[in-house]
């Protein structure tokens, strides 16, 4: 019987349980979990702040990787590796916050080869997600020379892969955060300058000097405008978060006067061949960028309190779950 973080609707909302294999989701494909990770949405989701969760109770947790137990699917075969994630996992679906769980086969992928478990965890929805945004600023056409590309939440998860993805690629990354004593860091990911976050809290002008080529806002708000007013002609700036709020004070004029594009990245219903492309991108990372990114280990009883630790803004970087710890 698989333990599991399982949330109810009434106090106390998070329980560690073991689950009898009849109440895991009549679904195609049993997958051992070797890792899961914890997301914003996860905190949101776990904690109650947000509302993530659709229907209780449920076994949250937007992604996982690990082996495939048993399949009654001919895509995959017991003793495979796979990734899942997307797809309303961890909102209305049970997630990876167990020992195993039953998925159905169209969330899944195959591990790409180059990557272990730990390493696609460590990516996770984050990386995945910062991947996509890359994509879709290089899409967008905006390249390494039109200038420096603005990355805020730079200490997230989506936020520190993209600062080492954008670095990577050749763009001149300046990070915004509200953490001093991440500048260094960040600085060793990639960012050629980082920028206090309060320097973008203030109400923005309609236009402001143009400062950025592209950028990706994990913050939302009063943050994005003043991004938006500072962006240059043809500029595009991609939205994944909204850890400062889901409205956005802003005017046409950035769009009509500069033709700046605001390009909104879903990372939950991505078609099977943008995703695949994206994690064969992020299996050909270098190395160097999975060994620089910090990262904390907790099991299934940690995921609660660190939750809201990370709610709080005090987090940096990545938190893996190894589910039998």
């Amino acid at each position: 019987m698989p333990r599991a973080l399982r949330l109810h609707s009434d106090e106390p909302r998070c329980r560690i349980e073991m689950l009898s294999d009849d109440e895991l989701p009549d679904l195609d494909v049993h997958v051992d979990v070797a890792w899961s990770d914890l997301n914003y949405k996860d905190a949101l989701a776990v904690t109650g702040k947000g509302p993530i969760v659709r229907r209780y109770p449920l076994v949250p947790g937007v992604d996982l990787t690990g082996t495939v137990c048993a399949s009654v699917d001919a895509r995959y075969d017991a003793g495979d590796l796979v990734l899942a994630g997307g797809w309303g996992m961890g909102e209305k679906h049970w997630g990876g916050f167990a020992e195993s769980m039953r998925l159905d086969p169209d969330w899944l992928l195959p591990l790409p080869p180059a990557l272990s478990c730990r390493d696609a965890a460590l990516l996770g929805a984050a990386g995945f997600t910062a991947m996509l945004c890359a994509l879709r600023l290089e899409g967008a056409g905006v390249q390494p020379d039109a200038g420096p590309i603005v990355v805020t939440g730079a200490t997230g998860g989506v936020g520190s892969w993209g600062v080492q993805i954008l670095a990577q690629r050749g763009f001149q990354v300046h990070a915004v955060t509200g953490k001093p004593d991440s500048h260094d860091w960040l600085r060793a990911l990639g960012a050629s300058e980082v920028h206090p976050r309060a320097n973008f809290e203030s109400d923005a002008r309609p236009l402001e000097p143009s400062r950025w080529a592209g950028g990706i806002d994990n913050v939302g708000g009063r943050v994005l405008a003043r991004l938006l007013a500072q962006t240059a002609a043809d500029g595009c700036i991609t939205a994944v978060g909204l850890a400062g709020g889901a409205d956005l004070p802003t005017t046409v004029m950035p769009f009509i006067l500069r033709g700046v594009s605001l390009l909104g990245i879903n990372s939950v219903d991505v078609p099977y061949g943008r995703r695949v492309d994206a994690w064969k991108q992020l299996a050909a990372l270098p190395r160097a960028l999975f060994d620089r990114m910090e990262v904390e280990e907790i099991g299934l009883a940690q995921i609660e309190p660190r939750a809201e630790t990370m709610l709080r803004g005090q987090i940096r970087g990545r938190v893996l779950i190894d589910p039998r710890r």
